[in-house]
């Protein structure tokens, strides 16, 4: 049976920045456009339902508890309500799903930080429940660096009856920047019967393959990967030029289509990102 590769969308926050720009429109923390600049989010789905994605992210990603009291006035169940809400819209009439976002907190987990697994728990229990309520189709808990956070939003996520898969963010040596390996990830959310593993974030393509390959030689799991299209370089006449060009993000991603289940973007790309990737499929 011919294995079916799913069409991710790209990156969120930088999208979404770009578009504000655009409008003339101040950079913000991004989940504030979904109650301040809703069109603004609107758009950036529409763009990617556009060039064929098959499912994408709503704009919750750091929309927790702490961060939106320290930086607004609203709660978490309004940002990430009115978020899905301005998303559906571009999706109307359309088979693409919609996926809840959850990143890692600024907090870290004890014994690094002063955060308690109860506490930490509960807030993620607090965007689950928005995001549930608001009708998302499933959720995706990424960018994680420490392992053990993922594994307590994943418990939480798993309660709402919703697929859930899951993507940490690595660095160049295989491991996560808490020293989690990728043999590690698997041991510890295998088996709490999620729907997919990856990474995203963090490393561009071809960085990225080695490890996303190394999870394929160790599960039979469905695998996500979403790398990022690098950051702006600098040159030293004042110009900028992308890191990876949308042809070549593609040609770098290629590889990844024998035994990727899910696939996109992260940091960097944008729309025209993904339709090249499109265009591979």
């Amino acid at each position: 049976m011919k294995r079916k590769i799913t069409l991710l969308d790209g990156a969120v926050g930088t999208t979404l920045w770009g578009i504000a720009e655009a409008n003339g429109v101040a950079k913000e923390p991004v989940w504030k456009y979904n109650v301040e600049h809703p069109e603004f989010v609107t758009e950036l789905a529409k763009r990617y339902v556009d060039v064929g994605c098959e499912m994408i992210l709503a704009n919750t990603f750091g929309a927790n508890g702490p961060a939106v009291k320290r930086s607004s006035g609203y709660t978490v169940a309004e940002v990430i309500t009115e978020g899905v809400k301005a998303a559906k819209k571009a999706l109307e009439g359309t088979d693409v799903k919609l996926c809840l976002s959850l990143g890692p907190l600024t907090q870290l987990l004890e014994p690094y930080g002063d955060l308690e697994e109860e506490e930490c728990a509960a807030i993620y229990d607090e965007m689950l429940y928005a995001g549930v309520s608001a009708g998302v189709d499933t959720i995706l808990i990424q960018t994680f660096m420490d392992l053990e956070m993922m594994r307590v939003a994943t418990v939480e996520a798993k309660k709402y009856g919703l697929p859930v898969m899951c993507s940490m963010t690595f660095e160049k040596n295989g491991k996560t920047m808490f020293g989690n390996s990728v043999q590690d990830t698997i041991d510890t959310l295998a088996p709490l019967g999620i729907q997919a593993i990856g990474l995203n974030c963090s490393l561009g393509p071809d960085l990225a393959l080695p490890i996303i390959k190394e999870f394929s030689l160790k599960t039979d799991m469905p695998l996500l990967f979403k790398p990022n299209a690098g950051k702006p370089i600098l040159s030293a006449d004042g110009s900028t030029a992308v890191a990876y060009t949308a042809e070549q993000f593609a040609k770098d991603v290629e590889p990844a289509l024998e035994f990727v289940s899910y696939i996109g973007g992260c940091c960097g790309s944008d729309a025209e990102y993904i339709k090249e990737i499109k265009k591979l499929l």
